[in-house]
């Protein structure tokens, strides 16, 4: 493998993701310009997978920042690996193409190199990002989502994103774009919460078996979203055996949290907006766990997930009433 894809997975399409990768999402009331500031930090410390998405509503501050980077040149283009998602009021085959080429409109890029439908749910179209009736439930839609990959399979062949993948399915879900007659293209990765307290080793296993990256997002669960996320519950990484093994190696339990997830063939997303915090979070290479210490974090396993969507529950597309 050359250098260029030394810290890289290749995907089920030939392209090669960095197995670490630099998270944007921020709540609210964090002004827009930080994800921006952050992404310059993140990509002088030498993060080079950038994960954001439509919802997320801060693209232009992350695509500006990206192209200073390319600019001033830190990078080019083809260093980056940019991810958006289709976000769920646009899971309509006809709205696809269209939601893609305003993100690209606001990156003011030309394509991306992953483009993932973020969730197996679909809301009424419009402009609200969470439709909701007078009674503060989502209006959903019904949307078949193997129409939504043809779609997306559309916009590959388009030259709009180089790889295309999903988020936030189970197996079930997956199997129903894999065994879709006709399917030109198969998802490249599936991604996912995943740290300690919800391994995901089913899920792991199975996306394995098909060639499907596993890409874990809230890896160190330290994102306290009041609308999405009890703000009372635990810490993963004020786990007891978390810090006694970041002891022992002379690291963070953060650190050894995104090492635990690089160890079982995991693509993971860390996401801090702290100068200090970024620099450690890309420190992850340089250390290994023994197998006796990946056993240990194994055992944390509880199947907690802080990001329930319980907006959802109802819609008959949730996809965290199966077991993985």
């Amino acid at each position: 493998m050359d250098i260029k894809h030394i810290h890289s997975v290749r995907l089920n399409d030939g392209h090669f993701m960095p197995v670490l990768g630099f998270g944007t999402y921020a709540p609210e009331e964090i002004p827009k310009s930080k994800a921006g500031e952050a992404t310059k930090v993140a990509i002088d410390v030498g993060f080079r997978h950038i994960d954001a998405a439509y919802f997320y509503q801060n693209e232009e501050e992350v695509g500006k920042a990206i192209r200073e980077k390319i600019a001033d040149g830190t990078v080019k283009r083809e260093d980056i690996f940019y991810t958006t998602k289709l976000w769920a009021t646009f899971l309509r085959p006809e709205f696809v193409q269209p939601a893609l080429e305003r993100s690209l409109k606001k990156l003011q890029l030309d394509y991306v190199d992953l483009f993932i439908i973020h969730l197996p749910l679909s809301m009424k179209p419009g402009e609200e990002l969470l439709p909701m009736d007078a009674n503060g439930k989502i209006i959903v839609d019904t949307v078949d989502i193997r129409d939504t990959w043809d779609a997306l399979e559309k916009c590959k062949d388009a030259g709009l994103t180089k790889s295309i993948g999903v988020s936030n399915f189970n197996h079930k879900q997956l199997d129903m774009i894999l065994n879709k007659p006709g399917l030109k293209y198969k998802p490249v990765c599936n991604q996912v919460e995943c740290h300690p307290y919800l391994n995901q080793s089913k899920l792991l296993e199975f996306c394995k078996s098909k060639d499907i990256v596993l890409v874990a997002y809230s890896a160190l669960a330290s994102h306290r979203d009041p609308k999405w996320i009890d703000k009372d519950i635990p810490y993963v990484l004020e786990e007891p055996i978390l810090k006694d093994i970041a002891k022992k190696h002379n690291r963070t339990p953060g650190q050894v949290a995104l090492c635990y997830q690089l160890q079982r063939g995991v693509v993971v997303l860390a996401k801090s907006f702290n100068e200090k915090r970024i620099k450690e979070n890309f420190q992850v290479f340089d250390f290994q766990l023994t197998p006796e210490d990946m056993k240990a974090i194994d055992s944390l396993n509880r199947n907690f997930r802080y990001a329930t969507l319980e907006f959802f529950t109802d819609h008959p597309n949730y996809p965290f009433s199966e077991e993985y």
